[in-house]
């Protein structure tokens, strides 16, 4: 019984140590694993304009290589991008004109253009009537007769009073108002025999119309 009792103390304090041993070691990793905690506002990172001794110049911003181009920045057609070839404005559009450009370019020039020019394009958009300074309307010769690459370089950079709408309108979308400015500029300008035959009956009914509907509201 002396045995068996003194084999199970031995086993009991055994058994005791390693139990001690191990929560010892399970603080120790807790400990070790705090000390490489890194808090957010502890990043390993440069705030911008600070120095760093790891460049010759002391800058951590790097230039750029010579030559960098940021994706979708080529601008590699001169045409497109500036409506120019050379110093002379384009007369036509860098790609074909079709129903779907001319309803975006509508939708477009709705949206950016006629506060100040109107839907019409006569220069009396709505911040007009309210004391703003009138634009040339499209409908005067000198306008009528500019290349069409002169409104999209004119979208690009701004003219006079206008500002550029380089940051709010994409270049495609310049050439498509460009395209629209055109269809206003004919629709003021055409005549009857302009429009084909099959459609003419209809401008005919609807100008029958037109006194008949005013009478009623009278």
């Amino acid at each position: 019984m002396k045995l068996r009792i003194s084999g199970a103390a031995t086993i009991s304090r055994g058994t005791s140590n390693t139990a001690r041993a191990t929560r010892a070691l399970i603080v120790l990793l807790a400990l070790t694993t705090t000390a490489c905690r890194r808090d957010m506002q502890d990043q390993p990172k440069y705030i911008p304009l600070r120095p760093s001794d790891f460049f010759a110049d002391g800058r951590s911003a790097r230039p750029l290589p010579e030559g960098t181009v940021a994706r979708g920045q080529l601008r590699a057609d001169n045409v497109f991008f500036t409506g120019k070839i050379g110093d002379v404005y384009v007369d036509k559009l860098p790609f074909p004109v079709t129903r779907q450009v001319l309803e975006r370019g509508q939708e477009r020039f709705n949206i950016y253009c006629t506060p100040c020019h109107g839907r019409l394009g006569n220069g009396l958009g709505m911040i007009v009537q309210r004391g703003l300074k009138r634009p040339p309307s499209y409908h005067i010769d000198r306008l009528r007769q500019v290349p069409i690459g002169y409104f999209y370089d004119v979208i690009s950079n701004g003219f006079g009073a206008m500002a550029d709408y380089a940051a709010q309108v994409a270049p495609r979308d310049r050439w498509v108002i460009a395209a629209y400015i055109r269809v206003l500029q004919f629709s003021q300008q055409a005549s009857l025999l302009d429009v084909p035959p099959e459609h003419r009956q209809e401008l005919n009914g609807m100008a029958a119309a037109a006194p008949q509907e005013k009478k009623t509201q009278e």
